[in-house]
């Protein structure tokens, strides 16, 4: 992910999906979340993996302000997808 493309005030559109595997009905939970970037950073957390920096396992974590006011946090993965959205 490129953080110059998640510039604070870019409004955006980010789905993050969730695969449900087994039974024979393999399905995905899709959960769209609109608002404007507050911050994209690249944070690390507590699980340790070796030869990264600090030997930790580092995310990119997105900081959405949605219409409503309310401050939403959300860990980025290979099953995100992010849209940028026309400003008003």
């Amino acid at each position: 992910m490129n953080a110059d493309n998640y510039q604070p005030g870019t409004r955006v559109r980010v789905t993050q999906q969730i695969p449900h595997l087994g039974n024979g009905r393999d399905t995905i939970a899709a959960t769209p979340i609109e608002g404007a970037v507050v911050a994209f950073t690249q944070s690390k957390t507590g699980s340790w993996y070796a030869h990264s920096k600090d030997k930790k396992l580092w995310l990119d974590r997105l900081q959405l302000k949605k219409d409503d006011g309310e401050i939403v946090y959300l860990n980025l993965d290979q099953y995100t997808t992010i849209e940028m959205l026309q400003t008003a």
